[in-house]
């Protein structure tokens, strides 16, 4: 007896270490296109063998004619397949940041709640084609690192498990899994949309590069992003020992700090602040803060969002939350008035 078509073992490969590394159940978020089709019948295939229990979701946006009854036929098709259980989950879409990205926000939140009911952890369809646009996206807003070292498969978030296991995946082979099982794939029309940024990366930009330089561009995006996610991995573990290092119940020392190397001490600072609860931090506010360390004049108390705030003070940078204004009492007199 012949074994499955290549494309369709390729795609069963990939989602089988994930099943069997965790007894956790699966949700597979399910859109119609060929990536999540392709890898809920992957699951659908693997889960049982694993001892896994597998259901899906799929979630109608209302945005577009038809959308509730796609969903359903959808919802119809992942149930054939073996899934269990099967939901159509409806979804408001706001207006916050286009509707691109308003979008994207409600169908993460309803997925988010739908795996947390259960437990479960939501299996995406993100290819290495995905990954590659990505990272091009990262480079091009300047972002920051961890825009450019883009996806990873496993990341826990907002209480639930995100599993994405076809990173390593191209997009034309989850196509040709879909065509190898019959499987009816729905065309998108926002996919083809030059009026999304990614829609041009992957129809008009990609492509220009890959003639450019000779083909291969899309794993090389994808090898790239993995090296510098392993990186920044270990500068985040540095920092980690730093701030167990150099924190205390009176804030951070200040001279051993400002002596770290910059990308170590701005993790830090990153991660003591958050942790002190400072809601949406950026980079202009981690800056003034770190002012305080290699440009220090004297200079007053920095403040940060929800109306916390940093001083330096003894030698040291202080927290304080949002009830407590001005300097602490006691500051050095060498500190207030350099």
């Amino acid at each position: 007896m012949s074994g499955p078509a290549p494309a369709v073992a390729r795609v069963r490969n990939a989602v089988r270490p994930g099943l069997q590394s965790s007894p956790a159940p699966v949700l597979v978020a399910v859109s119609g296109g060929a990536d999540s089709l392709a890898l809920a019948a992957a699951v659908a295939f693997e889960a049982p063998r694993a001892g896994v229990r597998a259901g899906a979701v799929t979630v109608d946006h209302g945005l577009q004619p038809g959308s509730a009854e796609r969903a359903r036929t959808t919802a119809d098709l992942l149930a054939g397949l073996g899934l269990a259980p099967v939901r159509v989950l409806p979804v408001q879409v706001g207006t916050d940041g286009g509707p691109e990205a308003a979008a994207r926000t409600a169908r993460y939140a309803a997925l988010a709640a739908a795996g947390g009911e259960g437990g479960a952890r939501i299996a995406l369809g993100h290819t290495l084609d995905d990954q590659a646009e990505t990272v091009l996206l990262g480079l091009g807003r300047g972002s920051g690192p961890r825009s450019v070292a883009g996806m990873v498969e496993t990341r826990a978030a907002g209480g639930v498990t995100w599993w994405r296991p076809l990173l390593g995946v191209r997009r034309e082979t989850t196509r040709a899994a879909c065509a190898a099982q019959g499987l009816p794939v729905w065309e998108d029309p926002w996919n083809a949309d030059p009026a999304y940024t990614r829609v041009r990366l992957r129809s008009e930009a990609l492509p220009l590069l890959e003639e450019i330089l000779g083909g291969g561009v899309a794993p090389a995006l994808a090898r790239t992003a993995a090296m510098l996610r392993e990186d920044l991995d270990a500068l985040d573990d540095l920092a980690a020992a730093e701030l167990g290092r150099l924190a205390g119940a009176d804030g951070l020392l200040a001279g051993p700090l400002a002596a770290l190397a910059p990308a170590v001490r701005r993790r830090v600072l990153r991660s003591w602040l958050r942790g002190a609860g400072v809601p949406d931090l950026q980079a202009v506010h981690l800056a003034a803060v770190d002012a305080l360390l290699t440009h220090w004049r004297g200079q007053g108390r920095v403040d940060l969002p929800g109306g916390a705030g940093v001083v330096r003070a003894s030698g040291r940078l202080v927290f304080l939350p949002p009830d407590a204004r001005g300097a602490p009492e006691h500051a050095s007199p060498e500190e207030r008035d350099t």
